[in-house]
């Protein structure tokens, strides 16, 4: 809970969420001159939703920005989105992100977050991606100590149980606090309160049984309460519930909050094999950042929602370690045995991988044209033979950061309800982000959507009061 105290019952901008997206708006509304309250589901240790675990967000630029290096334009932005959304995205809103990407970089810096340059085996990104120092927790720290000073109510352990729809107005909004009741009777209300993806149950009934097996990780407190409550009440819904932004992380992560530790970075410099100790597509394809999560759909599509990436020691120090060490072995049968493979189809994989490689430059910074030939799937780029030991293994799950079933809604962030526009409901972040995220992702989008529709949302909600 923040100095405030008891809250504000009737704050004329009332905030739901406490991540990027949530503070942002709060932010944004208060230095418009409106009293603004934001409540967070999460205790205090755990507030800013997905936002703590990010590093990084992807940002426009014409010409060198602060650590960026080089020019992003606007054209190649929308394109590489184009090309992991298949098409799939709302080009207005999109294009909204973009354009405003740089002015949300600028922004940020104003209230104290801090940038730095691209770390070793994220060198890929140093022209598209800002990455936070500190990471998101410090992103997330900044805003909530910018918010304290400039008076924004904050509450953590906060829970909103019903938002009350009246024709196009929001009228009451039930929430618990510490386990206690209050009714809040806002001017205007911001939506930023993620995704479903912590309510396994709600994952279930989109994927099937199979989703049992996902690993969530993301914050724990996403569990789309607000999100169902209203859809319930005829909020215009945008997305897919079987899309989501699912990376393959480590598998042995834990069930919920896993964060950016788990991710693994090594599929480009692998080949991955199912249970079965067979290669089911591409590792190559693309660069990471464009590419990396559709591993966790594809993951998802093996026996048993498992696949396990093997490198050899020339790739070892090429990529971003995971928080657990990989399985270590001499050989590819005594991998094979540690990770319970087939082993005899296993060394049949490596060794028909080996035989396909073909020479070339090896650049692992970028896309580089050393592939296979001959071989089903292909590699086509980073093909390598894995050959010399040490040879090392990650075993692999899908691992689900967020959701992109959401809230339909406007180039001014408002929420199409069942009659239209609503009058005083905006929605920003992940709860929106299907509007522009059909399918796919690409690397640090979801914080420039958080930041820019997160002040757009803040900008009009102050204005409506």
């Amino acid at each position: 809970m923040s100095k405030a105290g008891k809250p504000d019952l009737s704050p004329e901008v009332l905030v739901i969420g406490g991540g990027n997206a949530a503070l942002t708006a709060a932010l944004t509304a208060r230095e418009a001159g409106r009293s603004v309250t934001v409540l967070e589901a999460a205790p205090k240790p755990y507030r800013g939703g997905n936002s703590r675990h990010t590093r990084n967000f992807r940002c426009m630029h014409e010409g060198p920005l602060g650590v960026l290096t080089g020019s992003y334009q606007a054209e190649e932005y929308m394109d590489d989105l184009l090309k992991v959304t298949k098409g799939k995205t709302d080009p207005d809103l999109a294009r909204i992100a973009i354009e405003n990407s740089a002015q949300a970089y600028r922004w940020m810096e104003e209230h104290g977050v801090r940038f730095q340059p691209s770390l070793s085996g994220t060198l890929s990104l140093s022209r598209t991606n800002a990455f936070f120092l500190g990471g998101g927790k410090a992103l997330v720290n900044a805003f909530y100590a910018q918010a304290e000073d400039k008076g924004v109510a904050t509450f953590c352990d906060a829970h909103v149980d019903h938002l009350t729809v009246s024709g196009d107005r929001i009228t009451e909004v039930t929430a618990r606090i510490s386990g206690q009741e209050h009714r809040f009777n806002p001017g205007s209300v911001v939506v930023a309160s993620g995704g479903f993806q912590a309510d396994t149950d709600w994952l279930a009934r989109a994927w099937g049984p199979a989703a049992k097996n996902f690993l969530i990780r993301g914050t724990l407190y996403n569990r789309g309460v607000v999100l169902r409550d209203l859809l319930d009440q005829g909020m215009e819904s945008v997305g897919d519930p079987t899309q989501c932004h699912a990376v393959a992380i480590d598998g042995r992560a834990p069930k919920f909050d896993g964060g950016i530790v788990t991710r693994l970075d090594c599929v480009p410099f692998s080949v991955v094999v199912n249970s079965n100790g067979e290669r089911f597509y591409d590792e190559g394809e693309d660069v990471w950042p464009k590419r990396y999560a559709i591993w966790g759909r594809l993951v998802a599509a093996q026996p048993d929602q498992i696949g396990y990436a093997i490198i050899d020691s020339k790739s070892r120090d090429l990529f971003m370690p995971s928080v657990f060490p990989p399985v270590q072995a001499d050989t590819p049968e005594e991998l094979g045995r540690k990770l319970g493979l087939p082993v005899d189809t296993l060394v049949q994989t490596i060794d028909g991988f080996n035989a396909a490689c073909q020479p070339g430059d090896f650049r692992p910074t970028e896309l580089d044209a050393v592939s296979t030939e001959g071989l089903t799937p292909p590699k086509t780029n980073w093909a390598r033979p894995i050959t010399d030991p040490p040879f090392y293994a990650y075993p692999l799950r899908p691992g689900v950061t967020f959701t992109y079933l959401g809230l339909k809604v406007d180039e001014t962030a408002r929420v199409t309800g069942p009659s239209g526009r609503m009058r005083n409901l905006w929605a920003a972040g992940e709860i929106m982000a299907g509007s522009v995220l059909g399918q796919g992702y690409l690397a640090g989008f979801g914080m420039t959507l958080g930041s820019v529709f997160g002040h757009i949302a803040g900008r009009e909600a102050a204005a409506d009061v």
